[in-house]
Formats: structure tokens, C-alpha cells, sequence
């Protein structure tokens, strides 16, 4: 077991390999009210928090990205008001990404802020979106531009969760340890490149060791930079081109899916910039195709993934900026890429 702190707007923990249960008991002491929200194909075994002087509310939201909506998140609002929820009471997330992420900002955003505690169940949940603050939902123009930072008081990683992840759920995460990797930590690499898709029952030390050194990370960056003024968008590595292929895909592929195309995108583009050498570019390659992640995507979606760049939250202006690697764990922003350079790039990840 380890806990990891993040210093944000408060100081909290992140539990990694405790049992979400026991870790949660304590948290809700004083808590008249407590709210659980999951997804409505999911059902946790809530027999153990049931016990204790909390009133429990569970609130059950659609599956994955159509649980990011304002109609969701509206009934939501409904819901919190119906049971009186108050500024001393506590909203509880288990779930994916789209969960921890709806979770928040709906703490957020009721009564201007109430605690809340993140308990996520996949992998890309664990180590990217139920850590960092970033809470918020979707919009018809894009990702996760209507929200706020709202940090959680706890973040409880259960490795359990991950036993019943599918091997697409768990390379999925596995892109987002991989970024980690990349941008800071080059011993991440090195253990995710004597695995694959199918040992992830097999590798339980190297598993936890991944999920701890990917939350280090994201630890050490939202310590530093908590609202993205710049050392923070070295998280976004392969999300500007990533969110725009969830988008276009309707969110059909996975988060990390899209972001792994992403991240070869952006090496292409730093390759091509002398930025770093064929020997990095090529192990984007190798290392994402060890976990049966998608490095093209089709030549024809060009036209329409372009101008979804421009909705990017690192955008300024007219300008897109794109985090880019000077290296392995060092990164650069660009922002003064030529159409014809995006367009070459892009053609040389294309199927």
C-alpha cells in the first residue's frame, strides 16, 4: 500500500492498493448526508458503508462520456436538492474517468463546493482523471470544456477494480501510464516494455509500480502548476489530437486509444522538428503496440479532425498548442506549426 500526496488547492492523499471500503468508513465520519454516484452498468457492493450513521444517497448515471452531459448533471442538481444535501455533506464517485470527472464537478458546482471523494475503477482512472482536480463535462463543441478544478479530499485506488477490466479497458490506461512515462518518468517505460495487454493478472508488483510511479507524476506537475498555466499542459501529451479523434469517433474508441494516435501524432511532429530522434519515435510505436493500442487512424477523417484542433483547451487565441517532447522527459510547446506540417504528420499516421 502507498499513499502519495498531491498539494492543490488543499493537501489530500491518494491510497493506492487500500481497500475502498475501509478507506471510505473513516471519511464519512460526521457526514449526515453522503452521495454515491455510479454508472447505471456497474454495482458495487455498498453493504459496508450502508453501516454506518450516514443517510446514503446512490445516484445512478448513464454509462461512460453520456454520463458527461448537463441533462445528467442538471438531475444531478435535482437529486442533491431533493435530499437537502448541505455544505457538510459528501459526494462519493465510483467509476470510471466519466464518473470521477461528472462526480466532481457536480461537488463543484453545488453550493458553490462540497467535499468530495474519488474512487475510481479503471486504470486510466486511477492514474489520470480521478487525480488532479480537473473536474467537468462535455460539450456539443467539445471535451471537457464546461467544469472547474474542485479537488477531491481523498482519492482511494482499489487494485481489485482492475481484476473484472477487460483487456481493452486495461491497455486503454495503460496509454495514459505510457504518457507519464514519456514526459517525466523513463523507468515507466522500461517496465511497460516487458509487458503486454494479456499480464495484467500476471504482474501485480509491476502493476502497482506502474499505477504509483504514473500518480508521482500527475502528483508532482498539479503540485506545482494546479490551473494549467503551463508546466500542467505536459499532461495534455497526445490529447490535442486524441480529443479531437473521441470526438469525431462519437466516443466509440477509448479515451486511451484516442490519446495513444495522439501521441504518436505529436512525436511524428517533433521528429520532424528535430526535437527527438527516430529511436524515440519508434518506441512510441512499439511501446503502444505491445498493448494492442491503435497508432493510425483513417486518412479520409483529416478534414474533419483539423478544425477540432482549434478546440483544444491549450488553444490560445487563433494559435493551437500542441505539448511536444524535446526528448524523454523533457517537453516543449509548439505553436507555430505550419498546415503543411500538420498535414504531412498526419498523413504519415494515416491507414
Amino acid at each position: 500500500m502507498k499513499s502519495i500526496s498531491v498539494k492543490a488547492e488543499h493537501e489530500y492523499s491518494v491510497l493506492i492498493g487500500h481497500r475502498w471500503a475501509q478507506a471510505l468508513i473513516p471519511l464519512m465520519k460526521d457526514r449526515a448526508r453522503v452521495a454515491v454516484i455510479i454508472s447505471s452498468g456497474f454495482s458495487p457492493n455498498l453493504d459496508a458503508i450502508r453501516s454506518t450513521d450516514a443517510e446514503l444517497h446512490l445516484f445512478q448515471v448513464p454509462d461512460g462520456e453520456d454520463a458527461k452531459s448537463s441533462t445528467v448533471l442538471i438531475n444531478l442538481w435535482n437529486w442533491l436538492g431533493a435530499a437537502g444535501f448541505t455544505r457538510s455533506d459528501l459526494i462519493v464517485g465510483i467509476g470510471g474517468g466519466a464518473i470521477t470527472d461528472l462526480a466532481g464537478f457536480a461537488a463543484a458546482s453545488w453550493l458553490r463546493g462540497i467535499d468530495w471523494i474519488a474512487v475510481p475503477t479503471t486504470l486510466a482512472g486511477m492514474v489520470d482523471a480521478s487525480v488532479g482536480g480537473k473536474t467537468g463535462i462535455n460539450s456539443d463543441y467539445g471535451k471537457n470544456l464546461i467544469g472547474a478544478f474542485h479537488s477531491p479530499r481523498c482519492v482511494i485506488v482499489d487494485l481489485d477494480f482492475l481484476k473484472s477490466l477487460s483487456s481493452r479497458d486495461f491497455s486503454a490506461g495503460m496509454a495514459e501510464v505510457i504518457k507519464c512515462g514519456f514526459i517525466a518518468d523513463p523507468e515507466i517505460l522500461r517496465i511497460a516494455g516487458a509487458m503486454d495487454s494479456k499480464s495484467q493478472s500476471d504482474n501485480s508488483v509491476e502493476i502497482l509500480e506502474l499505477i504509483s510511479r504514473a500518480v508521482a507524476v500527475k502528483a508532482d506537475v498539479v503540485s506545482s502548476d494546479f490551473k494549467e498555466s503551463f508546466a500542467r499542459e505536459a499532461l495534455n501529451y497526445g490529447h490535442t489530437l486524441g480529443h479531437a479523434i473521441e470526438i469525431h469517433a462519437k466516443y466509440q474508441l477509448r479515451h486511451g486509444e484516442a490519446v495513444a494516435i495522439g501521441m504518436v501524432f505529436v512525436a511524428e511532429l517533433a521528429f520532424a522538428r528535430g526535437l527527438i530522434d527516430a529511436t524515440v519515435l519508434e518506441l512510441h510505436r512499439k511501446l503502444l503496440s505491445r498493448f494492442d493500442l491503435p497508432i493510425t487512424f483513417q486518412r479520409d477523417a483529416w478534414q474533419k479532425l483539423a478544425p477540432l484542433l482549434a478546440l483544444d483547451k491549450k488553444a490560445r487565441g487563433t494559435k493551437i498548442r500542441f505539448v511536444a517532447l524535446d526528448g524523454i522527459g523533457a517537453t516543449v510547446r509548439l505553436d507555430d506549426l505550419s498546415s503543411s506540417e500538420l498535414d504531412a504528420a498526419y498523413e504519415r499516421i494515416s491507414s
